[in-house]
């Protein structure tokens, strides 16, 4: 299924799970001598999917897609494979129709209960499963990370160690630009890159202490935060126009599903041109109906389990909460 030659560009989401597909697909495929020239980066801020559209001048490139929707990135993806591009493609999102073409190769599977670290774990046959995990940790994907942290024998403090990596991974890449980041996720990966085993990555990086003294100063400004609205169903919280705000969101909706597996969460997060940006959780223990939820507005989508919008107008701000509730209903959690 892989390139038959050098990958020119990886297009990757700066999120955990981005980033752990990217350093498991490197571990294997890539040279040990850095070729030149190195395969180009392309990344940013966890919410900036539409990715393809910065490299959509390529031309006979090898290009490999990992973590953001196809059907945010249809057009440019059909732009680059009618300029006999080659791309592989792995991703957990909704996808739509998936285009027709001997140039293009999928391993596209929108489950909850996966990840694109998963499937990429799948994909190369268990060979860097620790780094999976670590991104499944990130992607809020607990039972099925410590399951396979059971599977490797890992002590629980070692698992507990590669949840806390997953976390702040994805912690880090929350913000309305990368001016709101710790640190950029290319140089992560770049950080990243020569650490087969992750817990060897996290005890001698120089990044992660700075990405953790971040989370840890955010996370004390997210202890006074109460909801806005609540029902049997679900909960709603209103975050302020904020750089903590916007890097803690995610990492809020996560533990807010970790607290009340059966309650469905929406974080709505207040920007300064009178619109919101929206994070939802399906109920853990049923996660499904985010990504249908958030499709039905501009700008929306993501998976089964978490989704969002990144600009609803405060206009919309009755519609989406009367179908969050029609979505996660009382009486389907009960």
């Amino acid at each position: 299924m892989y390139h038959q030659h050098a990958v020119d560009f990886y297009v990757f989401n700066g999120d955990a799970d981005g980033l752990c597909a990217l350093q498991q697909l490197r571990l294997h495929y890539d040279p040990k001598e850095a070729p030149s020239p190195p395969p180009q980066l392309i990344t940013g801020v966890k919410r900036d999917i539409k990715l393809l559209a910065k490299i959509i001048e390529s031309c006979n490139a090898c290009i490999t897609v990992l973590d953001i929707s196809l059907d945010q990135n249809r057009s440019a993806l059909q732009q680059l494979l009618s300029q006999e591009n080659h791309v592989v493609y792995i991703d957990h999102h909704y996808a739509g129709e998936i285009p027709a073409s001997p140039l293009l190769r999928t391993h596209i599977d929108p489950s909850p209960r996966t990840c694109t670290s998963l499937l990429t774990d799948q994909f190369l046959k268990g060979r860097f499963t620790a780094w999976a995990l670590t991104g499944a940790f990130g992607d809020n994907l607990l039972g099925q990370a410590r399951k396979l942290a059971h599977a490797l024998g890992l002590s629980r403090l070692a698992s507990e160690q590669l949840q806390q990596l997953g976390t702040l991974l994805n912690y880090n890449s929350y913000g309305e630009n990368l001016a709101d980041l710790q640190a950029d996720p290319a140089a992560l990966a770049l950080d990243m890159a020569p650490y087969a085993d992750p817990l060897q990555y996290m005890e001698q990086s120089p990044l992660i202490p700075q990405i953790r003294n971040g989370y840890q100063e955010d996370i004390e400004h997210m202890q006074s935060c109460k909801p806005c609205e609540e029902y049997s169903g679900g909960r709603v919280f209103l975050l302020p126009d904020a750089p903590w705000a916007r890097r803690i969101s995610g990492i809020f909706a996560n533990l807010c599903a970790g607290e009340l597996p059966s309650t469905a969460h929406a974080v709505l997060q207040e920007q300064g041109d009178d619109s919101l940006r929206i994070s939802v959780r399906a109920p853990l223990e049923n996660p499904v109906g985010a990504d249908s939820l958030c499709r039905q507005f501009e700008g929306g989508g993501g998976r089964a389990a978490a989704a969002g919008i990144n600009r609803l107008p405060k206009t919309e701000l009755n519609r989406f909460l009367a179908q969050f509730r029609a979505h996660f209903p009382a009486s389907r959690l009960s």
